[in-house]
């Protein structure tokens, strides 16, 4: 079974899919406030824009983070 995390601001909710995860980095580089891996929960969206959000996601390379 698949297992899918969300976390919500209130305007957009983030989808987290572990094992489609690379583990790229590439969303802690752009938003170190909102994603950090030592935490739990690890992400945190209120730390970011909505837009900031919607941004980062959008350069996710294996397509473990979307939103809607």
């Amino acid at each position: 079974m698949e297992i899918i995390k969300e976390y919500s601001n209130g305007e957009v909710t983030v989808v987290w899919k572990p094992k489609l995860c690379e583990h790229a980095g590439i969303c802690v580089k752009m938003l170190p406030e909102v994603y950090n891996p030592k935490e739990k929960p690890w992400i945190k969206v209120e730390n970011a824009s909505t837009e900031a959000l919607k941004n980062q996601i959008d350069q996710c390379p294996s397509g473990a983070l979307g939103y809607y």
